[in-house]
This record gives C-alpha cells, sequence and structure tokens, in this order.
C-alpha cells in the first residue's frame, strides 16, 4: 500500500467514501505524495509522452497559429501569452522560437504559466530562461490584458464526478475502503441539476462525468477573453458529451488499476467539449476539429518535409514517426481534438472553422 493509500484509507475510515474528483484531486496534488508534486512524469523516463515532447513541429504550428490570430485582432501593443499546465515548457519554448521573426510579437507578449507543481515550475523556468515569465496557481490571478492561451493535456487531468443514471435520478459513483484495499461505490439515487438536460440521451447505468473545475476556469478564461480580446486553443482528448466512465491511470506508459497506486499514477478523464463551451459563453466556439486535420491545415507536412531534407538514418525514421503520430488516424491524429474559442467580433482561428450553432464535430 502507498503512503498516500494508507492516508486516504484513514480519511475514509473517519468521515466516510470520497467523491472521485476528491480521490483524484489528493493522487495528483497532494503536497506530499501527490504524482504532479513529487516528480516530473514525461518523457521516456516517466509514464507519458505529450505532443510537445514527441516533435517540435507541433508547438510550432500552434505557436505559429497564436501569432496570426494576434495579427488578425490588430496586433496589441501588450498581451498574455499563457499557457495552462505547461509540462517541461517544452512547448512554450517551441511557441517562441517559430515566432520569433513575427514582427512585434515577442515585444508584445507577456509570458505567464499557470502551474501548480514545484517540479514542473522549475524545469520551465529552464526550459524558458531567459526569457521573463510569471507563475500562477490559477487563471484568476493572470492579468487583465488581452489573452492569448493554449492548453494542451489540461483538462483532462482536472478531477471528476462520475453519476450512474439511476430512473430520473443519478447514483455519485465513490471511493471507500473495503477488505484492505480501495473500491468503488454508489450512493443512494438522488437529482442532480447539472444533468437534468442529460436524461434525454441517457440510459439507466450509463455513467456521465462532470468537471466542475474544468467549467470554473473556462468560465474565467471567457471573461478575460471576452472583455479584453484573445483567443483560446484547447487540445486535448475527448469528445463532444461525456458518456461513460473514462477515468484512467497511467504509470511507465502502461494503463493500471487507477484504485491500485494512488499517488503513483497518472490519472486523467477524457473532456467533456460541450461542457468547456456551455461554460465559455459568450465566446463564440470553432468546430472540434480532429488534431491531425488541425495540423495539416496549419501546414505541418511542408514543415516535415522541409525538416527531413536535412535528416538521415535513424534520426529521419524518428522524424518520419513522430509526424505520423501527432496526425495519423490511427494514432494522436483523431483522438485528440482542437477547441477553438473567440470573441463573436474576431475572424476565423487559423486552421479552425467557426461553429455558430454551437454544436458539432468538424
Amino acid at each position: 500500500m502507498t503512503p498516500l493509500a494508507q492516508i486516504l484509507a484513514r480519511r475514509i475510515a473517519a468521515t466516510g467514501p470520497m467523491s472521485v474528483a476528491d480521490y483524484m484531486a489528493e493522487c495528483l496534488m497532494h503536497p506530499d505524495h501527490g504524482y504532479y508534486a513529487t516528480r516530473d512524469p514525461l518523457g521516456v523516463a516517466g509514464d507519458f509522452t505529450t505532443a510537445p515532447e514527441i516533435s517540435q513541429m507541433f508547438g510550432e504550428m500552434l505557436g505559429l497559429a497564436l501569432a496570426q490570430a494576434w495579427m488578425d485582432q490588430g496586433a496589441p501593443a501588450s498581451f498574455t501569452l499563457a499557457e495552462l499546465g505547461p509540462g517541461r515548457g517544452t512547448l512554450m519554448a517551441d511557441i517562441l522560437r517559430a515566432t520569433t521573426a513575427v514582427p512585434g510579437f515577442h515585444t508584445a507578449a507577456n509570458l505567464h504559466l499557470v502551474e501548480t507543481s514545484p517540479v514542473l515550475r522549475s524545469l520551465q523556468s529552464k526550459a524558458l530562461a531567459p526569457r521573463k515569465l510569471v507563475h500562477h496557481d490559477t487563471v484568476a490571478t493572470l492579468p487583465d490584458a488581452p489573452l492569448f492561451l493554449v492548453a494542451n493535456e489540461f483538462f483532462d487531468a482536472l478531477p471528476i464526478r462520475q453519476y450512474q443514471r439511476d430512473g430520473a435520478g443519478w447514483r455519485e459513483r465513490q471511493i471507500g475502503y473495503q477488505d484492505d484495499k480501495l473500491t468503488m461505490g454508489l450512493t443512494d439515487p438522488m437529482p442532480v441539476d447539472e444533468l437534468t438536460f442529460r436524461l434525454e440521451d441517457t440510459r439507466d447505468g450509463d455513467t456521465v462525468e462532470l468537471c466542475p473545475a474544468a467549467t470554473g476556469i473556462m468560465a474565467l478564461l471567457a471573461e478575460r477573453i471576452d472583455t479584453h480580446g484573445g483567443a483560446a486553443l484547447i487540445v486535448d482528448y475527448g469528445d463532444w458529451r461525456s458518456v461513460g466512465d473514462t477515468l484512467q491511470a497511467m504509470a511507465s506508459h502502461e494503463y493500471v488499476d487507477p484504485l491500485a497506486t494512488p499517488g503513483e499514477a497518472d490519472l486523467t478523464a477524457h473532456v467533456d467539449f460541450e461542457a468547456l463551451v456551455r461554460a465559455a459563453d459568450p465566446l463564440v466556439p470553432h468546430l472540434l476539429t480532429p488534431q491531425g486535420l488541425f495540423l495539416e491545415r496549419l501546414g505541418i507536412t511542408p514543415r516535415a518535409q522541409a525538416l527531413a531534407d536535412r535528416l538521415s538514418g535513424d534520426t529521419l525514421a524518428t522524424h518520419i514517426a513522430a509526424h505520423r503520430r501527432l496526425t495519423h488516424p490511427d494514432e494522436m491524429g483523431t483522438l485528440f481534438k482542437v477547441l477553438g474559442l473567440t470573441r463573436a467580433d474576431a475572424p476565423d482561428l487559423p486552421g479552425l472553422t467557426r461553429n455558430l450553432s454551437h454544436s458539432g464535430l468538424a
């Protein structure tokens, strides 16, 4: 039993079963035993690999898209360039390198990173040196200024609550402790106001997930962009509407039981993009677009070919594999989706098309 499992067992014995959200929060961010609070989880030596770690091309494409959006909105002389959950700082480093030649972009950009992990904050500062940056614990403290923001695999790590349909009500899935191990159970049926509209598309036994943290963050970001201008690019895995149990754990690049080793595995859940769009009102969403299609529209294949001309042998093979992994439908190309958000008076974001009906997938 991990040290955190012992702590959780004592808590459950004292106060009763906990929600999946509380369990995820403790597993990921407990100050002494939380997954993100104690390690660098990325790369071959870690537990998972994100798109920026696969190839510089991912960050280059997103950086140029943000720079074009900045120009399309009048190139404000001072703006916030922000990333949520920046990992090692690789994505932002690639964004900054790709936009070096965009006139005025770096001079106008004020770099802000939302990150709670002390380990990752240190890595980000090193990766982005000597660039001045400001770290934030939450989006609430981002400056009142035009905001051009990227969030890659951020929302999937936020704590979720899970509910199982039972007639006209819902049973919440909760975590208890029995027979010397953490176990999943259900509450008695109850109404859940936030899920009233889901009675239309679910059946008894279906599981639906809510992420209060995600919608709260989205509402704050929307208020910034609606007031000051800007844009948000959100890249994550999930779909337009959540159905089913999507909680998963990963350790050493393998899926494991989410309850087996709390604090020592990454916990995530699929993102409900419809919930993000609802929370972002009055911003206008762009059609939810598969990552591969988005990157192809931005020109990743010509960029890959240009880089390939300088490579050979194993390095070339690795480069070709990285391009495939980012874009191919059988890999990250369709699993990951891109959501763009702007004010109604802003032009379409590069690679995306505004979705005035507020629904659907490109």
